[in-house]
């Protein structure tokens, strides 16, 4: 079957992110036989007439579209992806009669809004590459479910998690915009942050790959020309232990590629764990911190303090690998004490990049979304793909925006509001500046373009 597939993200910030979700549904479907295109709506510069074109070139059976985020979860510059989705489908319809089916982390997380919104045919919840395969399978039989919403099992591991299928024209666009490559190790998280998406979408078991394919990934990705690579998990040091498998691989061939990951402060984490990271190229660590203060840690349902905080971030610097942290003010537990605790505690974690945001963003079917409920925040069976943001009923809003931005201010390693530096980013990108977050906002350099920036 023709299948086109299409990835609807417009963000680029702070850098512009490959389509891994719709590649690994791309791969899945050229397993089976079927005859697979993907277009990316970002690559076109947001052209309708490009996608037109596209439509008309390819001429699908049915058509596929990923959606990565509803919004940018930035309560003081909101951004909306919806509408934009909605404007590509009236497009596509002007061109084809083939039926279109919504994926991708931004429709799993509120499906029904979304198709709603959207006007799309069909939408399937969660992991793609098995569920929309059969959905694939079934419409070239002339055969369609009578749901419009269709949920995968996510059930998929080790080698049911097959590798993406890197599309080389699209990596070369996107290495152009910053050059980092996406790796998945991993699905799932047994955490239970109470604003997070991820157990909703992957669930809580920790379903991990074959270590052996995901450095094949990589490998890959480095003969493509990748010169860093963001493993993409939600906790990289899962406390399972699986990441250790990958770094392990990692050093067995003797693979050395610069790389950052998302990580959980943690008493697991050692100087020997650090060491054995960096001996495989780990450049920079993005910490989930999340807020800064005790109260507020608790309040959002983490198991670690601002303590552990300080120790972890400690111990990546002492290895010689960059940091990064983003914090939420405005969290559950939030008063004008903790919001001047956390500042201070902000203004002493030095030699890292810290970004901030004011609020968080509610999302259906978490913790923060029910205790929005019971406060009156949000009201039972309300729409939430119009933005809500929770904020501390004991913090003022724009007390607490004027008093970010006084005590931030002149703090060149924090950011905020979290977009302030987009434009300084891009332009550094757009100069051949490559690398973490940290190495783009601390440590900007002369350099030749595609040089690592690490």
């Amino acid at each position: 079957m023709r299948v086109l597939l299409i990835s609807a993200n417009v963000a680029s910030t702070p850098y512009c992110v490959y389509p891994l979700g719709a590649s690994m549904v791309a791969a899945a479907l050229r397993r089976e036989g079927h005859e697979v295109a993907l277009f990316d709506f970002l690559r076109s510069g947001q052209s309708f007439e490009a996608l037109r074109a596209e439509v008309r070139r390819r001429r699908p059976a049915l058509i596929g579209v990923s959606i990565r985020n509803v919004d940018n979860v930035n309560l003081l510059h909101e951004q909306r992806y919806i509408a934009v989705v909605a404007d590509m489908v009236r497009a596509i319809r002007e061109e084809t009669p083939a039926r279109i089916v919504l994926g991708g982390s931004g429709f799993s997380v509120m499906p029904g809004p979304v198709l709603r919104a959207v006007g799309a045919d069909y939408g399937i919840v969660g992991e793609g590459e098995r569920a929309f395969a059969d959905f694939v399978r079934e419409a070239e039989a002339g055969r369609y479910p009578a749901e419009r919403i269709l949920a995968a099992p996510g059930d998929l591991e080790g080698a049911g998690i097959g590798a993406p299928d890197y599309d080389e024209d699209l990596l070369a666009f996107y290495f152009a915009q910053g050059n980092v490559a996406p790796v998945q190790t991993k699905r799932g998280c047994a955490h239970a942050c109470a604003y997070c998406t991820y157990p909703v979408l992957e669930g809580r078991a920790v379903r991990a790959r074959d270590p052996a394919a995901v450095v094949d990934d990589v490998e890959r990705l480095v003969k493509l020309g990748a010169r860093y690579v963001f493993f993409t998990d939600s906790v990289f040091n899962d406390e399972t232990g699986q990441y250790r498998a990958v770094v392990a691989e990692l050093r067995r061939r003797g693979l050395t590629v610069p790389w950052t990951a998302f990580f959980k402060p943690s008493d697991e984490l050692d100087a020997a764990t650090v060491a054995e990271m960096q001996a495989t190229g780990l450049k920079a660590a993005e910490i989930g911190s999340d807020a800064p203060s005790d109260a507020t840690l608790r309040g959002i349902g983490k198991d670690f303090t601002f303590a552990d905080v300080r120790r972890c971030n400690a111990l990546f610097l002492e290895g010689g690998v960059s940091t990064a942290h983003y914090f939420m003010f405005g969290c559950p537990g939030e008063t004008p004490e903790t919001v001047r605790e956390g500042i201070a505690n902000l203004q002493a974690l030095d030699r890292t990049a810290i970004f901030v945001f004011m609020g968080v963003r509610i999302l259906p079917d978490t913790g923060l979304a029910r205790r929005a409920l019971r406060e009156g925040l949000v009201r039972e069976g309300q729409d939430l793909l119009e933005p809500v943001y929770y904020l501390s009923p004991k913090v003022d809003r724009a007390w607490l925006e004027a008093t970010l931005t006084e005590a931030f201010a002149g703090h060149r390693h924090i950011v905020f509001p979290p977009d302030a530096l987009d434009a300084q980013l891009h332009a550094l990108l757009r100069l051949g500046f490559t690398g973490s977050l940290t190495d783009l906002l601390l440590k900007p350099r002369p350099a030749r373009r595609g040089r690592d920036g690490g």
